[in-house]
């Protein structure tokens, strides 16, 4: 009976030690385990997530959901941050970390964000943003497009052709006798106003009507003004036959249009600026203006017009 129950609490304590060490075995296991889903989170495989940013204006939108569209169908998860507002505020949020990545100008880093000198040479603008920004900013401007969304001015070609005017120098030249329409913020702005009257002469204007941004292009049609501040890719240019009058003196820099990323995203995701760079060329003034209009004319949701433009360049295949 001794020798029994001696066998028998030898195989009681055997069976607990077994036990035992299951349970530590796959204790140790759950950690791997984490780690190899964060592994596959910080990977550069499908799946990772980039937070897609813009400024809070119609072209603006446009471009954000075609970067987002774009890097979705590159087989990454795209969170929206659109409408964030003016440039400091995209900017911060590029800068601390709350977005990856938003469309910027290069006339607006070079001025804006920088607080540069104005210079008109397109190439040179975009390397001094390019190496200040990764300088001061660990920020990266990818590849730009043609496209030029410079302020300017514009007329309606009949009162340009009634008036002979051409260029600013022949606007400034005959400003007495004209009213001008914009934003308020372009009778301060130094490349506004300001700039125009230093550049081209200190002309004045018979008047000066500030208005909401979307109440420029309907006024001039109008006629209830005879100049309008514009910019170069305003759909309303192409959709009422406006003209842009030449900068002959050279007063506003280039913006051409780049998607800005912070480097560490870039670094961890280099397939980022191979996806978004075959846009760029695509994107001229016409196309720019044209798809502008489907959307502050027609009424279209940019969504709807980015992932028709992207279907049709071959950039985004068709969804099932």
């Amino acid at each position: 009976m001794q020798a029994n129950s001696q066998r028998n609490g030898l195989s009681l304590l055997i069976l607990i030690a077994v036990l035992f060490l299951s349970a530590c075995a796959g204790g140790a296991q759950a950690p791997a385990g984490n780690q190899a889903g964060s592994a596959d989170e910080s990977g550069d495989g499908a799946g990772a997530t980039i937070t897609v940013g813009s400024k809070d204006f119609t072209e603006q939108f446009i471009l954000g959901e075609m970067y987002a569209l774009i890097l979705e169908d590159a087989g990454f998860t795209v969170e929206r941050k659109l409408n964030l507002g003016a440039t400091p505020v995209a900017q911060t949020a590029l800068e601390s970390g709350e977005i990856d990545l938003y469309p910027e100008y290069t006339g607006t880093g070079l001025l804006t964000i920088l607080k540069l000198p104005v210079s008109s040479d397109p190439e040179a603008v975009y390397n001094t943003v390019a190496e200040e920004y990764l300088a001061q900013f660990n920020l990266v401007w990818l590849e730009p497009a043609p496209m030029n969304n410079t302020q300017a001015l514009a007329m309606t070609s009949e009162k340009a052709d009634e008036l002979g005017i051409t260029t600013i120098s022949d606007m400034a030249a005959q400003a007495g006798d004209l009213i001008m329409i914009g934003p308020a913020e372009f009778e301060e702005r130094e490349d506004g106003l300001p700039g125009l009257q230093e550049a081209y002469g200190n002309f004045d204007l018979a008047e000066y009507k500030a208005v909401d941004p979307g109440l420029r292009y309907r006024s001039l049609v109008e006629g209830e003004a005879d100049v309008a501040v514009a910019f170069g890719t305003d759909g309303e240019i192409s959709a009422f036959d406006l003209v842009l009058l030449e900068d002959d003196q050279k007063l506003f820099p280039p913006y051409q249009v780049a998607p800005v990323v912070r480097q560490d995203t870039l670094e961890a995701h280099p397939e980022i600026q191979t996806a978004l760079d075959a846009l760029a060329p695509l994107l001229t003034d016409g196309v720019m203006q044209q798809l502008n209009y489907e959307v502050s004319g027609n009424g279209q949701e940019p969504v709807d017009v980015a992932r028709t433009f992207l279907m049709e360049q071959g950039l985004l295949q068709a969804s099932e």
